[in-house]
């Protein structure tokens, strides 16, 4: 039986560890769960992962639904709507692994957070996109408009870089994939609002134009392939989302079975069938 608890911004410090506790019985801390008094892991218990809603805790539901149980594998998913407590709870041991991230963002949380986060398997690929209600093609951002960018280093540097690709902005020569508004050599007179990356749907009333994350998107009912002014290209791109643990635990029994199930040909399906494009299969070893 599948367990999924949502875990809200507010409450999440009061009550992430009063909600670990998994449909099986699981102690509420699972990193104290999880080994027998050998050290050993204890793989009849559930593996508590971590996710962004959409698309990522569907993708576990999907897995937990149809494909843990005969795999042998208890799994409970811990919904969260940011991009920091799933990491921070990884870290801790209030979980066992996330599914929400990709390497640019993890290596830069990773150096500011002192955390020892690891990438186990790619699963999918959410395309980033640049978003209006107020212009229906780029040719006619102008001057003096306002475009929003998520505010996290790698993603404000991945929306740039997007700009850039498209024209809408020039980036100074040899900026990387950490790109930050000192580094637009021209901004072609538009101006720039840094915002959380979950906020970006719900401020496209107040600004010009957007670019949102793909996740963030689908909630929006957003299509980067129908309503999106620009966005990334699948080919060569390094922002695939992974399954991540803490560092140590890539040999957990438990995480070796989800990671072979996230890039079963039935998750390939189930992704291309439901997200028709919005999220692409993106399989294999992290690089």
């Amino acid at each position: 039986m599948r367990k999924n608890i949502k875990i809200s911004l507010a409450a999440a410090a009061v009550t992430a560890l009063a909600l670990g506790v998994s449909a099986c019985g699981t102690a509420s801390d699972p990193a104290a769960a999880k080994k027998d008094e050998g050290g050993k892991v204890d793989a009849s218990k559930a593996l508590v992962v971590a996710a962004s809603p959409t698309p990522h805790a569907d993708i576990l539901n999907f897995v937990q639904k149809n494909l843990a149980e005969k795999a042998g594998l208890k799994l409970t998913v811990k919904e969260f709507s940011d991009y920091v407590l799933p990491n921070t709870a990884t870290q801790s041991g209030e979980v066992d692994a996330n599914f929400f991230q990709h390497k640019p963002y993890l290596d830069d949380f990773n150096k500011k957070r002192g955390t020892d986060i690891v990438p186990v398997v790619n699963v999918e690929l959410e395309p980033l996109a640049l978003y209006s209600k107020k212009v229906k093609d780029l040719k006619e951002l102008k001057s003096g408009q306002t475009v929003a960018v998520p505010n996290d280093t790698t993603n404000e540097g991945r929306a740039l870089h997007l700009l850039a690709d498209n024209g809408v902005i020039v980036l100074k020569d040899g900026v990387g994939t950490d790109a930050k508004l000192s580094d637009i050599k021209d901004k072609k007179g538009l101006e720039f609002k840094e915002l959380e990356a979950a906020t970006l749907p719900r401020a496209l009333d107040q600004v010009d134009a957007a670019v949102i994350n793909g996740n963030y998107a689908i909630q929006a009912k957003l299509s980067p392939a129908k309503d999106a002014l620009a966005s990334e290209k699948a080919d060569g791109n390094p922002y695939a989302n992974f399954l991540a643990v803490k560092k140590g635990n890539e040999k957990d029994p438990r995480v070796e079975k989800l990671a072979k199930l996230l890039n079963s040909d039935e998750v390939k399906q189930y992704i291309e069938k439901k997200y028709t494009g919005l999220v692409v299969p993106s399989f294999g070893a992290v690089k």
